[in-house]
């Protein structure tokens, strides 16, 4: 089946939003608005069709809503799952390992096992913040850290909640804006036989009754973006008990010291500052 996808951007997030909002009305296949990842500012916003759309119509639209016209392709016709299949490789991360179905042969007796999916590439292991938030926790643990109540902030796949889970005889809930990685994350959790162990919840920040009933917290992942991140400083204030553990990332390695700022605002202290590739993950201490 041919697809097309178009794509603009905007500077603010409101406006990115709201053109999303307004794109619903096409009834398009999927409609996405994401945040940059290169230190501009921007918010892209993607929509996907069935059918060659309208260009026209999508040039009104984004003139009406200051962006620059989209830009239309078609998108190959491609098994996403078969190539995430042959390009994703098992990744190690301290004792984890983090492979996909495929790769059940090739787990070491000698490492904590984390299966996700191959066809949820995002938050594999592969990405260099689920990369630093996993060697962070590995470095925690190692040292004496123990926690009996962890959340996991923007979950995705729950690699970092089940990896906790492995560690202590805990309950993790994970939470996620987004109701499909909600439904990936149950799925991630039932196969690695975590199911009741990590509970997964649709919220945003500590905003659902499930996470609210279990702050505070001995230790929080938020794996997001520097936006949302600042905007979560103050409620992660009110919901980590004091010498509690944060562990924040999808942060570029230059936006590093500005949400290192706002956490010691908040109540935080810097323990580690750890980089992979762009991306940086800071570890820190609730004063």
């Amino acid at each position: 089946m041919t697809m097309y996808s178009a794509h603009t951007t905007l500077p603010d997030q409101d406006s990115a939003e709201a053109l999303g909002e307004a794109l619903e009305d096409l009834e398009p296949f999927g409609v996405g608005v994401f945040e940059i990842e290169d230190g501009s500012g921007l918010y892209e916003i993607g929509v996907h069709f069935e059918e060659q759309p309208d260009e026209i119509i999508l040039d009104l639209l984004a003139a009406s809503f200051g962006a620059k016209p989209f830009v239309v392709s078609e998108v190959p016709d491609v098994d996403w799952v078969a190539k995430v299949k042959r390009e994703l490789s098992p990744v190690e991360a301290g004792r984890f390992f983090v492979y996909g179905g495929h790769d059940a042969d090739k787990v070491p007796e000698d490492r904590l096992p984390l299966l996700i999916e191959a066809a949820m590439a995002f938050g594999t292991g592969h990405h260099g913040t689920t990369l630093g938030c996993l060697r962070a926790l590995d470095r925690l643990e190692t040292q004496g850290f123990k926690s009996a109540n962890t959340a996991d902030i923007g979950a995705g796949t729950a690699v970092l909640a089940m990896a906790a889970a492995h560690l202590w005889p805990e309950t993790v809930v994970a939470g996620d804006i987004d109701p499909i990685a909600v439904d990936v994350a149950a799925a991630n959790a039932e196969a690695n036989g975590m199911k009741g162990r990590v509970i997964c919840v649709e919220a945003a920040g500590f905003d659902a009754a499930e996470i609210r009933a279990r702050a505070p917290f001995e230790l929080v992942f938020a794996n997001i973006l520097k936006g949302p991140l600042v905007a979560l400083a103050p409620e992660m204030g009110g919901n980590v008990v004091p010498e509690g553990v944060i562990i924040l990332s999808g942060i570029l390695n230059e936006q590093a010291d500005s949400v290192i700022e706002v956490y010691n605002t908040a109540g935080f202290t810097l323990k580690w500052r750890d980089e992979v590739t762009d991306w940086t993950t800071l570890t820190m201490v609730k004063n």
